[in-house]
């Protein structure tokens, strides 16, 4: 037992306390486990600790569980190997839904479990995997912790491991050291640490950050998720182009949309180049131009609004250039590099999963070599049974970051390919219809702008979307002279999001018919 340390009064030993550790693959959970049972043992105490992994997401998430007991007339204890629903004395969870599952499993109870969580998010498969937003819904799980539980700690631990050059779990153990409910002082706490060997300073420095936020402020009240807000207007955007395009979005357009807009100008300028987000403003200064005529001020300008965010997400298309570009990226290589914690003696290979097919080639061909290709079934089949397999792409090797990188350069034809003569055609047939319904039904034309968010990615994906969403705008003429059309056209488009088959707006369409 380490003489030196102080000790904090202790719980009851009548029989053993208990720890449950909730982490994903990457979050340390295992180490963390390691931790608090070196930590029992350093102190004179004896210590178990077993895990079950699960199924949930990356390597899975893993229940560590921990029971810690000192021995008595030389005896040593015996421990559970698993975790008993309502005498668990201490829950430890590394994301906000793991905390919910604890919850759910009975793991945590109003008169005996203390909860320390982070309130950051790391998104399942199920949750990602949706047409839609299928983010499950947080404040079920902090209002079912705000009961649960008989004291918890809540704060964004991710978020504070990764600024102090660590990971989740040196927080997580600053955490339970600043929560006073182990009879082990915090200087017992950094000597584990130490003892560790690997990556000391940095997760002291976490260590600290933790028990010092968790001192000062044990929870953070999450009743509810605040908006995502745009960055205001900034005095200069740090770039000649830059700054003559935001000097117009100052000059020509509503301060409602004025945020929106420039960030439509810094996502196209990022996608093509500053004369391609020039195109964006001349296109939306005339939809502007037409809102206005249209009452449009009496209506805070929601069509133009609406044009700002849709209008830049249907010019910066999800394209095989677009792809590459984002793969070769040095802030790519550096955040994944920071996300797995490499030091920088190590050297990080990323496998990228890529699935071309002959449509994505033609797409990026020019226009007239594309259609000649296209126009040969034949050897269209013949050239997509060679290019139409998965690949396994290490784009940390020279040959595979030299190919993805001639790729991204081709943005500088990507005006003259198909895919873009394409997409322009498709996104003018949108604007087309969004113009003319605004003269009879205003509300309803808003609702025709969101419904380009039906189109996204590319390949499968973007073709599964392009179908569903002229499958609702198949439904426009049935809807432009009702009161509730822009309701209609709504529900239709949640139809198309609930399902990656379309079976719900099957349904919706069916419903809308008989109206």
């Amino acid at each position: 037992m380490n003489e030196h340390v102080t000790m904090t009064p202790r719980h009851a030993t009548d029989k053993p306390l208990s720890l449950a550790v909730l982490a994903m693959g990457g979050q340390g959970g295992g180490v963390l486990a390691d931790w608090i049972v070196s930590l029992a043992e350093e102190n004179g105490w004896m210590a178990q600790t077993t895990s079950v992994p699960g199924v949930a997401q990356r390597t899975g998430a893993t229940i560590y569980y921990i029971e810690m007991l000192p021995a008595r007339d030389g005896k040593a204890p015996i421990f559970s190997l698993m975790p008993t629903p309502g005498d668990v004395d201490v829950v430890l969870a590394a994301e906000l839904m793991e905390a919910g599952r604890s919850v759910l499993r009975g793991l945590v109870t109003p008169d005996k479990t203390v909860l320390i969580a982070s309130t950051h998010r790391a998104f399942a498969v199920s949750e990602k995997q949706a047409p839609g937003d299928g983010a499950a819904n947080p404040l079920v799980v902090i209002d079912a912790t705000d009961f649960a539980a008989k004291k918890t700690i809540a704060f964004d631990m991710e978020k504070l491991a990764v600024e102090k050059g660590s990971v989740i779990s040196s927080a997580l153990f600053g955490a339970l050291a600043a929560a006073d409910v182990l009879p082990f002082a915090r200087q017992a706490f950094e000597a584990t640490i130490r003892a560790g060997g690997k990556g000391i300073e940095a997760s002291l420095r976490a260590f600290d950050a933790a028990y010092a936020r968790t001192k000062d402020k044990p929870a953070e009240k999450l009743s509810a998720i605040p908006e995502k807000r745009l960055d205001p207007l900034p005095a200069s955007a740090g770039h000649a182009e830059l700054d003559r395009l935001l000097a117009r979005i100052r000059s020509a357009f509503p301060e409602s949309s004025q945020a929106m807009l420039f960030a439509g100008v810094k996502r196209l300028t990022d996608f093509q180049d500053p004369a391609y987000a020039g195109e964006y403003l001349d296109r939306m200064a005339a939809l502007h131009a037409l809102d206005r005529q249209h009452d449009g001020e009496t209506k805070e300008f929601s069509f133009t609004a609406q044009a700002a965010k849709y209008l830049a997400v249907a010019m910066a298309y999800d394209d095989v250039i677009r792809v590459a570009d984002l793969k070769v990226r040095a802030s790519r290589f550096d955040r994944v590099r920071r996300e797995v914690g490499a030091r920088d003696d190590q050297i990080v290979y990323m496998t990228e999963y890529m699935h071309p097919r002959m449509d994505e080639i033609c797409g990026t061909l020019p226009k007239s070599w594309g259609l000649w290709i296209e126009n040969r079934p034949t050897l269209f089949k013949q050239l997509d049974s060679v290019v139409n397999k998965g690949r396994r792409v290490k784009t940390g090797t020279l040959f595979w970051f030299l190919g993805l990188y001639a790729v991204s350069g081709l943005r500088r034809i990507r005006r003259g390919t198909l895919r873009h003569q394409r997409e322009v055609a498709h996104r003018e047939e949108w604007l087309d219809k969004a113009t003319r319904t605004l003269g009879h039904n205003y509300g309803l034309a808003v609702e025709v702008l969101a419904c380009r968010r039906l189109v996204k990615g590319y390949s499968d994906t973007h073709a599964r979307g392009l179908s569903k969403f002229d499958r609702v705008l198949s439904s426009l003429p049935l809807l432009v002279e009702r009161e509730d059309g822009a309701d209609w056209l709504r529900r239709l488009r949640q139809a198309a999001l609930l399902d990656e088959a379309g079976t719900a707006l099957d349904g919706a369409l069916k419903t809308v018919a008989t109206l």
